[in-house]
């Protein structure tokens, strides 16, 4: 099982949320859902730091989810998560079709925007200091 996360992760993932609220009510926001994503772990499951899709996606009694109805995954690097968010999870993201892949990495105080999934990885993937606005291309 996996350490808790410190309150500072938390605290990004919280306010990540509350944004994506204020953006759009229709859209749910998960940070414990359970994701079947092929490659992405050893398992093949991954719960991410964030999703969001439409509101309603995962209205079932399942563990685990297929990803087709994700619109984005967002993952905040701790020291014991941050090879595996930089590597693993990039491929199996991309491979599943999830359309944008957000990746705060603390250690490297930068924000990724990964979108346009191609193959194993995505076809863009700007990079922006941690702290600053950071656009995001549609859907979410």
């Amino acid at each position: 099982m996996s350490p808790p996360t410190n309150g500072a992760h938390e605290e990004i993932v919280s306010e990540l949320s509350e944004q994506f609220w204020d953006h759009d009510k229709g859209l749910g926001r998960y940070t414990g859902i359970g994701l079947n994503i092929p490659g992405a772990s050893g398992t093949g499951h991954v719960i991410p730091d964030l999703a969001t899709a439409p509101k309603g996606s995962f209205h079932d009694e399942e563990e685990w989810h297929d990803p087709s109805a994700v619109l984005l995954v967002a993952e905040v690097t701790s020291t014991s998560t941050a090879d595996r968010d930089r590597e693993k999870k990039i491929h199996g993201y991309a491979r599943a079709g999830i359309p944008v892949y957000l990746l705060i990495d603390r250690e490297e105080a930068e924000v990724t925007v990964y979108s346009d999934p191609s193959g194993d990885g995505y076809a863009k993937g700007p990079k922006h200091k941690l702290g600053l606005t950071v656009p995001l291309p549609a859907p979410p």
